[in-house]
């Protein structure tokens, strides 16, 4: 499923039009995009959560030469899948 079927899903089981379901899942990836951007954590009770954690910089190895790399410090998004979506799942 990509953004445009996303799109079209909310539309359909919401009773709305594509242009206003675009806009509420626009309005909602800024809001958590933002939320995640200043540290915070973004929890929906049952479908799950986002956080920021920090990845220590570290050496790596080029695959190709095996010559010994940098690799930088950064923060990565990680998601946690809540009960009622691994329920749903498996």
């Amino acid at each position: 499923m990509n953004k445009t079927d996303l799109i079209n899903g909310m539309a359909e089981n919401a009773g709305i039009t594509k242009a206003a379901a675009k806009k509420a899942l626009d309005s909602l990836l800024v809001d958590i995009e933002g939320s995640l951007q200043k540290g915070n954590r973004v929890s929906l009770v049952g479908f799950g959560s986002w956080s920021v954690s920090r990845r220590a910089a570290r050496d790596g190895r080029n695959p190709q030469t095996g010559k010994t790399i940098k690799i930088k410090a950064k923060n990565v998004v990680k998601f946690k899948a809540g009960s009622d979506l691994s329920s749903a799942v498996n």
